[in-house]
C-alpha cells in the first residue's frame, strides 16, 4: 500500500494484489480516495496478452486530484461520478422535490418525511429540471486504514449533515483477492426509527479496444424504466419488456452495443445460482469484464453509454430512480431498503476479469 497525493483531505491509497494468478486477466492494482466518499479511482488490469491497462475510464492522479479540488460544478460532490467509480449512498439515482427559493436545495418526500437534498444535478436544456443525484457522500472525508491489498473505512455519517430522515454508520472495505476486485459496504441504523437506504456503485469501465460499436453488453433483466427524455433523464412510471427489443441484453452473450445510446436503468433482474450478473465484453481485445452482487436488495442496473465514448457505465444499485414517486404501478418495487432500528445491512460487489471463449 503507498500514499499519493492528498485529495478531500486524505491520501489517495494505492493497493497491490497479492495472489495473483500466474496467467490470465487478473486486476493487480487499485487507487481509492477516502477523502472523495471512498470512491475508487482506478483499477489496474491485466489483459489475456499479458499486457497492462487502466479498467476504469479516469484522469491520471494528479489530473484528478485538480479535477476533484472543488469549484462551481463540483457541487455536492459532483465530479466523483465524472469518472472513476464513485459510491452512491443514501440514494443512487434520482430524487425530485420543490425547489427551494434562494438556494440550490430541493424539499423532498423520502419514506413518508421531509429531507432537503442538494439540488445538484438535471438537464441541460433551458428550462430543464434540476433534482438531487447520486447520494450524500461523493465529497466526504472517510476515516481508514490501510494494508497491501485492502483499505477499510468506517464513516459516522449520522443523518448526512441533516440532510436525512435517519442516521447511518458506514463501513467500507475495497480488496483484491485472486485476480479479483472486491467491495462492501455496511449501513448500520443507529437512531431509534427506521432508516431508508439506497446503495450503488457507479463504476466507468474502459474499453480497452477502444472500439464501442463492437462491445458487448449482458444484462439479464425483464424490464427497463422509461424516460421522458435523454436530457432531464426522468421516469415516467412505465416500465417496459426488454425481450425483442434494442434493450435485450439477456442472451448467453449478451448483445451488440452498436450505436445505440443508453442512459437506462433496467429491473426485473434475473439471477444466476443467487447472483445478479453484468458483463461488458470487449472482442476485439479479447477480454470480458463480470460484475456481480450476492445483495439480494440490489433490484436495478443503471447503464450509461454514449455512442460517441470508450466506456460502459455499469450501476448496480438498490433503487430506481425516482423511488419514492407516485407515479409507479400499484406494488411497484422500486428498490429502497428499511432498516430497523440497530439493524445492518451489507452491499457486496465482485469484479474480476475474463478472456473471451474461457
Amino acid at each position: 500500500m503507498d500514499e499519493a497525493p492528498q485529495i478531500g483531505g486524505a491520501p489517495a491509497v494505492r493497493l497491490r494484489a497479492r495472489d495473483l494468478p500466474l496467467a490470465g486477466p487478473a486486476f493487480t492494482e487499485a487507487v481509492v480516495l477516502p477523502g472523495r466518499g471512498m470512491m475508487l479511482l482506478q483499477a489496474r488490469l491485466r489483459l489475456p496478452s499479458g499486457e497492462m491497462t487502466d479498467a476504469l475510464h479516469a484522469p491520471p492522479l494528479e489530473e484528478a486530484a485538480r479535477e476533484l479540488s472543488g469549484g462551481p460544478d463540483d457541487f455536492a460532490g459532483n465530479r466523483a461520478f465524472a469518472f472513476g467509480g464513485a459510491l452512491l449512498i443514501p440514494f443512487a439515482n434520482r430524487i425530485r422535490g420543490r425547489a427551494l427559493h434562494g438556494s440550490r436545495e430541493i424539499e423532498a418526500m423520502v419514506d413518508g418525511r421531509r429531507a432537503r437534498l442538494p439540488r445538484n444535478w438535471g438537464g441541460k436544456a433551458e428550462g430543464a429540471e434540476q433534482y438531487a443525484m447520486h447520494g450524500l457522500i461523493l465529497d466526504a472525508h472517510v476515516p481508514f486504514a490501510a494494508e497491501a491489498d485492502r483499505v477499510r473505512g468506517r464513516f459516522a455519517a449520522g443523518d448526512f449533515g441533516g440532510r436525512w430522515p435517519g442516521a447511518a454508520d458506514l463501513d467500507f472495505e475495497y480488496r483484491l483477492a485472486g485476480g479479483a476486485l472486491l467491495l462492501r459496504v455496511e449501513a448500520r441504523n443507529v437512531r431509534p426509527e427506521p432508516l431508508p437506504l439506497g446503495v450503488g456503485w457507479h463504476p466507468y469501465f474502459q474499453l480497452p479496444s477502444g472500439d464501442r460499436t463492437q462491445a458487448r453488453l449482458r444484462l439479464p433483466a425483464a424490464v427497463r424504466t422509461e424516460v421522458n427524455d435523454y436530457d432531464e433523464v426522468l421516469p415516467t412510471g412505465r416500465l417496459l419488456p426488454t425481450a425483442g427489443t434494442a434493450y435485450d441484453f439477456g442472451a448467453r452473450d449478451g448483445a451488440a452495443l452498436g450505436d445505440l445510446y443508453l442512459d437506462d436503468c433496467f429491473t426485473g433482474l434475473r439471477r444466476e445460482a443467487g447472483q445478479a450478473v453484468v458483463e461488458v465484453l470487449d472482442p476485439a481485445a479479447g477480454v470480458g469484464l463480470r460484475i456481480s452482487t450476492p445483495t439480494p436488495e440490489v433490484k436495478a442496473v443503471q447503464v450509461y453509454a454514449p455512442p460517441e465514448k470508450p466506456f460502459v457505465v455499469v450501476e448496480p444499485q438498490f433503487n430506481l430512480a425516482e423511488p419514492y414517486a407516485d407515479i409507479w404501478p400499484p406494488g411497484a418495487d422500486t428498490g429502497m431498503a428499511r432498516i430497523p432500528p440497530g439493524g445492518r445491512l451489507a452491499y457486496e460487489v465482485r469484479l474480476e476479469a475474463f478472456a473471451l471463449g474461457t
